[in-house]
């Protein structure tokens, strides 16, 4: 296939940019997207050249963070006036082909999909403690709601033996990750450079109650003094979905979106807690004994930063490719 025109339309630049905000594994970004001809449709692919080897050997965590920015550049449409159209892995022979999204009918913004889309930008991932306020019970209450419109779970731990068992397994994988050199050098391969600000990782990873990344070695250069731990930890919960394939990935990635997207209306961010995610061993634990069977997609705190860090966006020019330009990858 291929195209005429020189410039990618408007509609192309602004779902781009807005999809391009979405989390991702270190900020590694694994995405791009094509235009189908003039801004008649919106294509999301996974770059999988940008997958965290070690991190994400199963491509999971990608394609979740790819779900994320297909919820984004589906809020975009809404917020030009349009109801998407979307359509999951419509090539199966093109694993990395993952969903289309077309124009529908015009239909008015809600006042609720506005506040969605005003929230894209004002959305970012904490590393570190948050102040101690808790969550409204009205905004736990939709954030649930929010998950479960996509097609996933939004559970809530706050019972401290729950609390200790996920505690654990984060601490298990943490220790596991940060032994392992080829692993430990990946992570701090994300630092910097258009990956995670570093002023973003100056908190000890170990200061609350889910052990976190340890991007500048910190845990090994000292020991958190025990008075000041778990402080800040804010609410833990987990994502789950009912099954486990590329379908599930890209539901609970859009699900994730719409969560984020709700509390960061309300001022609260989310930090990330996938470690034990990552090991099968542990991601069966915690489907076992605290997801009910369900699939454990995404673990993270949420609460109220006291500073936010912007993590930089790669330009639509580099992320935003035409038909007629699919060769190249």
């Amino acid at each position: 296939m291929s195209v005429s025109y020189e410039k990618p339309g408007h509609a192309a630049v602004h779902l781009t940019r807005a999809a391009s905000l979405a989390p991702s594994p270190h900020n590694s970004q694994p995405w791009f997207f094509v235009e189908e001809g003039h801004d008649h449709g919106f294509e999301v692919h996974a770059d999988v050249g940008r997958r965290m080897i070690l991190t994400d050997p199963g491509g999971r965590e990608m394609v979740i963070a790819c779900g994320a920015a297909l919820f984004n550049a589906r809020t975009a449409v809404r917020h030009l006036g349009f109801r998407p159209v979307v359509e999951l892995l419509p090539e199966p022979g093109s694993p990395a082909f993952l969903a289309r999204v077309g124009f529908a009918t015009h239909a008015p913004v809600t006042p609720d999909e506005a506040e969605l889309a005003d929230a894209i930008a004002r959305r970012h991932t904490h590393r570190g403690p948050f102040m101690d306020e808790s969550l409204p019970d009205d905004l736990v209450d939709e954030l649930r709601e929010h998950a479960r419109v996509e097609g996933a779970v939004l559970q809530l731990f706050d019972e401290s033996e729950e609390l200790d068992v996920l505690a654990e397994l984060v601490r298990t994988a943490e220790d596991t990750h940060r032994a392992d050199p080829g692993h430990a050098a990946e992570v701090m391969r994300g630092l910097g450079h258009g990956g995670v600000p570093v002023e973003a990782c100056r908190y000890h990873p170990d200061g609350t109650l889910l052990a976190g990344r340890d991007y500048l070695g910190l845990a090994r250069r000292y020991l958190l003094p025990s008075r000041r731990r778990h402080h800040g930890t804010g609410t833990v919960a987990v994502l789950s979905t009912p099954c486990d394939d590329r379908h599930d990935w890209l539901r609970s990635g859009q699900a994730l979106q719409r969560v984020l997207l709700a509390a960061a209306a309300r001022g609260v961010m989310a930090a990330f807690h996938t470690q034990p995610l990552e090991l099968p061993v542990l991601r069966a634990q915690m489907r076992h004994r605290l997801t009910a069977g369900n699939f454990p997609q995404t673990l993270l705190r949420l609460g109220h930063p006291a500073q936010t860090w912007t993590a930089p966006r790669r330009p639509p020019a580099e992320v935003l490719v035409r038909d007629g330009s699919l060769a190249r990858w």
